[in-house]
């Protein structure tokens, strides 16, 4: 299984994406998502306790090293696609700095916030959100792909409940979503998750 974990930094993303021969605007549009990411993040990390940004790069590096996305407006969504759903950050801000395109994207891939308190409201709320993202559009859906397999691709380390439950929550509503991507990228994603289903089979 493909394994994206390269890009722990700006640096080291601006260089691949450099040496891909990115033209210099598009990585412009990338890096000032960067900036605005890590502004909105701030201290914020993950579970594992890796700083908040390395996610959000692994999401982008799933894109382009994985699925060969080149467009500019697909690589922020992705680095930007947390900022509504777990910082300060609107839609609106989204929109005025990076334009409609990207603030639409994040939109669709933001889970909003559960209508009641309480483990079972949350989950409402969630698995509400997953069935939504079947009407996404597909470049919607693309930077979701890219967002989960950052999450699963280190799903045994995460405690084992949660791989349990995490499995099959993307076994039943994330992976259909890809024969909404269809072509070589929905191809792409369709083989990478099928070795990550074997590799993670015992959880099912």
């Amino acid at each position: 299984m493909q394994m994206f974990t390269q890009w722990r930094t700006w640096e080291i993303a601006r260089a691949d994406l450099e040496a891909r021969a990115f033209p210099s605007a598009d990585i412009a549009v990338v890096e000032g998502a960067v900036e605005a990411a890590r502004h909105w993040h701030g201290p914020q990390r993950r579970p594992t306790g890796a700083p908040y940004l390395e996610h959000l790069l692994e999401a982008a590096e799933v894109l382009v090293r994985g699925a060969g996305v080149t467009e500019p407006e697909l690589l922020a969504a992705a680095v930007l696609h947390d900022a509504v759903e777990d910082t300060d950050a609107t839609v609106g801000d989204v929109e005025e700095r990076f334009g409609p395109v990207v603030a639409e994207l994040v939109d669709w891939v933001t889970s909003p916030p559960a209508a009641g308190r309480g483990r079972q409201a949350r989950r409402a709320a969630k698995t509400a959100y997953l069935r939504r993202l079947r009407e996404a559009p597909p470049e919607a859906i693309t930077v979701k792909l890219a967002d989960r397999a950052s999450n699963v691709q280190t799903l045994d380390r995460m405690p084992p409940d949660f791989q349990r439950r995490y499995f099959v929550e993307t076994t039943t509503y994330i992976v259909p979503l890809i024969e909404r991507v269809g072509g070589e990228r929905g191809r792409w994603f369709a083989g990478w998750y099928a070795d990550w289903r074997r590799r993670f089979a015992h959880l099912g």
